[in-house]
């Protein structure tokens, strides 16, 4: 399951399409209204935590990789698409064994970027507040709590735990660095 720094690694691989616009759209995901993403420009590529947004004129597309998703950008795998999209000029970008779902409304108000810690908006007090909030949470649970840090997974999680010579199961209250 790719976490937070994957993300953002995509939407620098991405940004190229940035200001493009749709020419096509296809897949398999019964979320999406597929003629309604066609002319709509794509207004930015941006990252919370595990979630890709594709930010278009008149909705945002939520991308979550789950465990075994894909993309392509420019090629194609054997495999059906979730959601391929064509743009105009040439180019594609292919989406695979994920979950897509279509957002309404400033990402703003969907989103606190102070949450995610691969955002220049990261706020390690908020999250400290929220910790504290919680003292009897387990920290394996708190490292994976995606309100309290939006981005992590396992991987990072165990670095963490491993790094602090923090046990798992320890109680937040107990964990005193």
């Amino acid at each position: 399951m790719p976490e937070g720094p994957s993300i953002v690694i995509l939407k620098e691989e991405a940004a190229g399409f940035t200001g493009r616009t749709i020419a096509a759209a296809a897949g398999n995901s019964k979320a999406l209204d597929y003629p309604r993403l066609v002319g709509q420009s794509v207004v930015a590529l941006r990252s919370w935590g595990k979630h890709f947004l594709i930010e278009l004129q008149d909705l945002t597309l939520k991308i979550h990789f789950l465990m075994f998703g894909s993309y392509r950008i420019n090629e194609r795998k054997d495999a059906p698409p979730r959601l391929s999209l064509q743009f105009d000029g040439g180019g594609e970008f292919n989406f695979y064994s994920c979950s897509i779902k279509q957002l309404e409304g400033e990402l703003d108000a969907l989103y606190d970027w102070r949450a995610d810690v691969m955002s220049d908006q990261w706020k390690p007090a908020l999250a400290l507040k929220k910790l504290r909030a919680a003292p009897a949470m387990l920290a394996c649970d708190a490292l994976l709590d995606q309100n309290i840090f939006s981005g992590v997974g396992n991987i990072i999680k165990n670095e963490v735990l491993f790094r602090l010579s923090i046990h798992p199961l320890s109680e937040v209250a107990h964990c005193r660095r």
